[in-house]
């Protein structure tokens, strides 16, 4: 992403009289003034997805957007926040009191449509309280709260619908690749155990010889899956369709927690609708 984007500081955008919003062709503009600088990028739009306001931002709208880019022939979708004000704009606001983030703490709000059936994982979807998880099962923070997360689920289901994306962090444990995969199939096929086993699974995180992984999933959780599915278009799709969310919910890391709809920053929420 670093090649594509640029760090931006504060710039002036033209709005209209009767909107805080810039129009589209205005935000294109200033994407391809500001951020965009390598020659190669082309910013064909952007996306609103989501417009925020918050009080210790009087003043202040923020856009959470999609840059919808074309490099080297593919087309890439890039979230960015963006800042506006009395016909200022900027990428980054800090608290200048304590150096904290608004990039880093403002997130789009759970879609409808991310409740579907197919990421449901524990518990019943008209459950009283909705929790999206997206992990990666290497991950040691997700090792530590996302068990505690499962469990919670599956002893109140009428009060908690765990919906799960997976987001393997492949530069840091590129086996969480194969992993991953591995833990779709098996909840498609109702299975949901192997997920949660997955959370305890010894294998190194730089293995990436799947008849390896193939075994060791095996041997700890019982299930067995071939290389051939593991290599087929539709599971492709299916994991890169769980990327493109995250990178649309602006997930920088994980476990990446949300409770009815918002980002949980303290990832324990959750224990406040179980007791």
């Amino acid at each position: 992403m670093s090649k594509l984007l640029t760090s931006t500081l504060i710039a002036t955008i033209a709005l209209n009289a009767s909107s805080a919003i810039p129009s589209n062709k205005t935000l294109v503009e200033y994407v391809k003034r500001n951020i965009v600088k390598n020659p190669d990028v082309n910013v064909s739009g952007v996306k609103v997805l989501e417009t925020v306001t918050r009080k210790g931002l009087p003043g202040w709208t923020v856009l959470l957007t999609t840059i919808n880019l074309s490099y080297k022939k593919k087309k890439i979708d890039i979230p960015e926040p963006m800042f506006i004000k009395n016909g200022l704009i900027t990428g980054s606001l800090f608290r200048l009191k304590d150096g904290y983030s608004y990039r880093d703490n403002i997130k789009p709000h759970v879609q409808d449509d991310m409740y579907n059936d197919a990421h449901l994982l524990f518990g019943n979807k008209n459950a009283k309280h909705k929790l999206v998880v997206f992990s990666d099962p290497m991950c040691p923070f997700c090792r530590k709260i996302v068990p505690d997360i499962i469990k919670a689920a599956k002893k109140h289901p009428n009060r908690i619908a765990l919906y799960y994306y997976h987001m393997p962090l492949l530069q840091l444990h590129p086996v969480s690749g194969a992993l991953t995969a591995i833990m779709h199939e098996a909840q498609k096929e109702g299975k949901t155990d192997v997920v949660e086993k997955m959370y305890t699974i010894g294998i190194d995180a730089k293995e990436t010889d799947l008849k390896k992984i193939i075994a060791a999933v095996k041997k700890h959780t019982g299930y067995e899956i071939t290389e051939e599915k593991l290599k087929s278009k539709e599971l492709f799709e299916a994991m890169k369709t769980d990327m493109d969310v995250s990178m649309k919910m602006m997930v920088g890391g994980t476990p990446a927690i949300y409770v009815d709809g918002e980002w949980d920053r303290e990832k324990d929420k959750y224990k406040r609708l179980i007791k």
